[in-house]
């Protein structure tokens, strides 16, 4: 945002011509306070006695996305696996398993790698991105006792380099390997990035009894920035398809492997695909802003971060600018009121009370500034929506749950992890 001039005169000017000619004066974006929606979250915050930073996540809007994926998927042939670093906390992640009626996840680091297979040991493991071979054979090593299924993950494999070190392990701990191939399937973020590079890899791993081909992985989030995401959607599938037939000629069959594709915010692109059998699926359960998406209109936002307000100012005082500050007010009724709030905001958007946003005169994000119309007191909270959960879920502690009515419940997250 451009600062404004700091001439006095020129400011008191613009004031003036503001009143004059109402085209001069930023609209007021104040609606008074929260919505009933948002009156009876803080209500509900209140009565549990919180008082600091908080991650809520709505348990009926939870229950009524999980139940949209399950419609969504109920008539075709595709099994939902759910990404775990998006839903970080043992009880949600439980609460999506067992509304989606699966035990397949997605893991995407070492450390959580360890958390589900002791939490979750009859789980149906895949890591979500091809993690170091030392980490892979640590976890190799310290499990090689342990027969349940999450002990025995499907490890993603994106070249033949990592395949061969994926061997080696494999051969020095005389346990074997399942290995699911990543594919390039128009991302260019890695990946065997061709119908040759596929075929070494799998030729690979079958001159290696201990290397077990489990399936193939192909991500395709960039379908969405496409100008037609359908019609690229039709290239992915196209190149999926070939790389399917290419593995079912090599290996006899591919009944049984497990075909990954997707992500929360293509999913719905698949509800008609033949080829995959498996789709991933994470934010979506609990959708931060980054998927406000055509595609996932059925969906509706269920996280959310309450920030405790320590600090009204009315009229807000400027630093350095005191003596302006009542200009700025006359061009801006927005920046009348400054609202000082706990911190630790995260990636996040302010949604409540509307006509809120931070101050770019105050500097950064120091302060929340809105007009006179905009009801908020010390001790309310602002809330806002994290723009993703992975990362952000991770920074406020144990995550409220609200029912409706009460903070009903509170879930620990997972460790702090890369």
């Amino acid at each position: 945002m451009k600062r404004l001039p700091r001439n006095p005169l020129l400011l008191r000017a613009a004031a003036a011509a503001s009143r004059v000619v109402p085209g001069l004066r930023a609209p007021d974006l104040g609606r008074g306070g929260h919505e009933p929606y948002f009156a009876g979250l803080q209500a509900a915050l209140k009565r549990a006695g919180v008082a600091q930073p908080t991650l809520v996540v709505d348990a009926r809007r939870l229950a009524a996305n999980i139940a949209a994926v399950r419609q969504a998927l109920a008539p075709t042939k595709l099994a939902l696996r759910v990404v775990s670093k998006s839903l970080p906390a043992p009880k949600l992640l439980e609460a999506v398993m067992d509304g989606g009626e699966t035990r397949r996840l997605m893991v995407f680091n070492g450390v959580m790698l360890d958390e589900i297979a002791e939490r979750f040991p009859d789980s149906d493991v895949l890591t979500g991105r091809p993690l170091p071979a030392g980490q892979v054979a640590d976890f190799v090593r310290r499990h090689a006792n342990d027969p349940a299924p999450a002990a025995r993950p499907r490890w993603l494999a994106d070249s033949v380099r990592r395949l061969a070190q994926y061997a080696e392990i494999a051969r020095a701990n005389e346990a074997p390997l399942k290995v699911n191939l990543e594919i390039d399937v128009g991302l260019h973020r890695g990946g065997l990035p061709d119908l040759a590079a596929l075929a070494a890899a799998i030729d690979l791993a079958k001159a290696e009894p201990r290397l077990w081909i489990t399936g193939l992985m192909g991500y395709e989030p960039h379908v969405l920035g496409a100008a037609s995401p359908v019609a690229e959607m039709g290239v992915v599938q196209a190149r999926y398809g070939a790389a399917v037939k290419l593995l079912a000629e090599k290996l006899g069959s591919v009944g049984g492997l497990t075909l990954n594709t997707a992500g929360s915010g293509t999913y719905p692109l698949h509800l008609s695909d033949e080829i995959a059998n498996e789709v991933s699926i994470g934010s979506a359960f609990v959708m931060p802003t980054h998927f406000d998406l055509p595609t996932l209109e059925g969906h509706q936002p269920a996280a959310f971060i309450a920030q405790p307000v320590l600090k009204v100012m009315d009229p807000a005082i400027f630093p350095r600018r005191e003596a302006l500050s009542a200009a700025y007010h006359a061009l801006d009724p927005n920046s009348r009121r400054g609202f000082f709030l706990y911190g630790g905001y995260g990636d996040a958007k302010v949604v409540s009370p509307p006509g809120l946003r931070f101050s770019a005169i105050y500097g950064g994000r120091a302060m929340l500034a809105g007009s006179a119309k905009v009801e908020l007191a010390q001790d309310d909270f602002v809330f806002m929506r994290p723009t993703e959960s992975e990362g952000v879920f991770l920074q406020f502690g144990d995550i409220a749950v609200y029912d409706g009515e009460d903070i009903s419940a509170w879930w620990p997250t997972f460790r702090i992890h890369a």
